[in-house]
């Protein structure tokens, strides 16, 4: 089995590596081992992780890091204790986590949700317990634990699937953990690239109604064309909160902003309702009042990427109900301008590099 490629992509070396700054360079993979996979990448979505990431904006970053954990390529080395059945050729994919602790006394993992295991590591700026470090998906190759490795089904186009992997599985996992199907009135805050994905996939599982919310009405008809049946503009509609209040049975919120309404966003629940958060902001969530969820008896919560098998389960459903994300897609050699565009908004609505 041929190995006489090598690891080179786009590292980031330091904060200003956000501002399109970033180098082309060879790299140092993660130690290879026999539970261990070998991509030669096609596709790489850009999340907004990759930006936070490379601006230390959640806490320091392992510089120099190369980042991108919405991965699409080829197998073109499995090592013989790969469980799964990928074979040397097969399409597959990685997502945001390459590792978990996997041992039967851990709760998550025996569990099946091995995206809450304490001894996680990221697709990229992590540690493995050798020391060596993981690195990204804005490369020509990448490795990964055959664990986190998932074959594409055939139906699914690559630039479609790469985003999926992270992106997708954000929304589609508080979704599906949330119970948004028939009878169910979903609202999506953020129809950025997590957002219409939510859309998308509340839409595909059956929700009696979908609502887009976002700032402005400048994404209305796009947002409407996902499959939202409703979409607000909060900044455009005066009185929005008070019109749509108790209107929603499950939120999930995609916004990663200190500023945001929360305690309106809150309003549109109805009475035991749930709120779900899964953007990140660098600082912290806004202030609320405990009145803005006793009163209605709502619920709030979190979701973390989704479970290998929440992955599986959103490819095959992307498959089945023909998924179609909204993609635009870039050269790999242009990333660093690409990273500069999606800080500033103007993907519509996720990239994907393609090699």
């Amino acid at each position: 089995m041929s190995t006489d490629y090598k690891f080179v992509g786009w590292l980031g070396k330091d904060s200003d590596a956000v501002h399109g700054k970033m180098v082309w360079e060879e790299f140092e993979p993660k130690t290879w081992t026999e539970d261990d996979v070998d991509i030669e990448i096609t596709h790489s979505g850009i999340c907004g992780s990759d930006l936070h990431t490379l601006r230390s904006g959640w806490g320091p970053t392992l510089y120099p890091v190369c980042v991108g954990h919405e991965i699409v390529g080829k197998a073109v080395r499995v090592g013989k204790n790969n469980k799964k059945g990928i074979k040397v050729g097969d399409r597959v994919g990685v997502g945001a986590q390459s590792l978990s602790c996997l041992k039967p006394e851990c709760e998550e993992c025996s569990a099946g949700i091995e995206n809450h295991c304490a001894s996680m590591v990221g697709t990229y700026n992590g540690k493995y317990p050798d020391g060596s470090k993981s690195m990204g998906g804005y490369a020509m190759y990448h490795r990964a634990p055959s664990h986190f490795v998932f074959k594409i089904p055939d139906a699914i186009p690559s630039p479609d699937a790469a985003p999926m992997m992270c992106g997708g599985v954000t929304v589609y996992s508080p979704l599906k953990q949330n119970g948004c199907g028939p009878g169910k009135k979903v609202g999506i805050i953020g129809v950025g690239g997590l957002g219409h994905f939510g859309v998308l996939f509340a839409k595909a599982m059956g929700a009696d109604k979908v609502v887009g919310i976002s700032r402005n009405s400048n994404k209305r008809d796009d947002v409407l064309k996902m499959g939202a049946d409703e979409y607000i503009a909060t900044d455009d509609e005066p009185d929005w909160a008070s019109k749509h209040a108790k209107t929603l049975d499950l939120i999930v919120c995609t916004v990663s902003s200190p500023k945001m309404p929360l305690m309106d966003y809150l309003s549109l629940l109805r009475v035991k309702g749930t709120f779900i958060q899964v953007g990140a902001p660098e600082d912290k969530l806004p202030d609320l009042t405990a009145f803005a969820f006793i009163g209605k008896g709502c619920k709030m919560g979190g979701s973390l990427i989704g479970a290998p098998s929440e992955i599986e389960e959103m490819l095959q459903l992307a498959a089945d109900k023909k998924v179609k994300p909204w993609i635009q897609e870039v050269p790999m050699k242009d990333a660093n301008k690409a990273i500069v565009d999606m800080e500033a908004g103007k993907a519509r609505y996720r990239y994907t590099l393609v090699n």
